[in-house]
């Protein structure tokens, strides 16, 4: 029941998070969503795909936990509430960070500044990470054979998004400024020396 819980409250957190700052974004005349819009070829794909994973992880962790049943050991369920809840926060302390930059998907037309402080001092994709963890801590808590194939894909599509979209994305607006941030600060989490 605790794991239950703890799963739905950072489920309700984490896309309370993500719908409230897109609908806030979108009264002031920002469009959040820009995943597969304006773009082509591998791009576009990557970008539809990690949108559809992303649905599909959501439905299938909903169903999971109200199912209830996990393989794991209450150790490993325990290290997945953990990893669930860091993800949430890891999320909500990215999002807040990038203020109106924030995007779901990258916008060659939107002017965004490149945020390079607070969390993103530690990580130059805080926001994926979030995902990363809320996914895996939730898979840990509920494991079984189809939560494991979506969660797997859906951060294949968010390490694709981050390599091939993103990354090039940040070096064609930003530049040098982007590549020396690049050089100090690792993808996940950690700084370089």
């Amino acid at each position: 029941m605790v794991f239950k819980a703890i799963s739905i409250i950072a489920l309700i957190i984490f896309y309370g998070c993500y719908f409230g700052k897109m609908i806030r974004q979108k009264s002031r005349g920002i469009q959040t969503d820009q995943l597969g819009k304006g773009k082509s070829g591998f791009g576009k794909f990557v970008e539809i795909t990690m949108k559809i994973a992303a649905v599909l992880v959501a439905a299938a962790e909903i169903v999971s936990i109200f199912i209830g049943t996990s393989i794991c050991p209450a150790a490993v369920r325990i290290i997945g509430a953990v990893m669930s809840v860091s993800g949430t926060v890891l999320f909500i302390a990215a999002v807040s960070t990038m203020r109106d930059s924030w995007r779901a998907g990258v916008s060659k037309t939107d002017k965004t500044e490149l945020v390079t402080n607070g969390i993103f001092r530690i990580s130059r994709n805080p926001a994926f990470l979030g995902f990363d963890l809320l996914y895996i801590g939730i898979l840990l808590m509920f494991f079984n054979g189809i939560l494991c194939a979506l969660t797997v894909l859906a951060a294949v599509m968010y390490h694709l998004q981050i390599v091939y979209v993103e990354e090039k994305f940040l070096v064609d607006s930003f530049g040098n400024e982007y590549l020396q941030y690049k050089k100090k600060v690792r993808r996940c989490f950690g700084r370089k020396r």
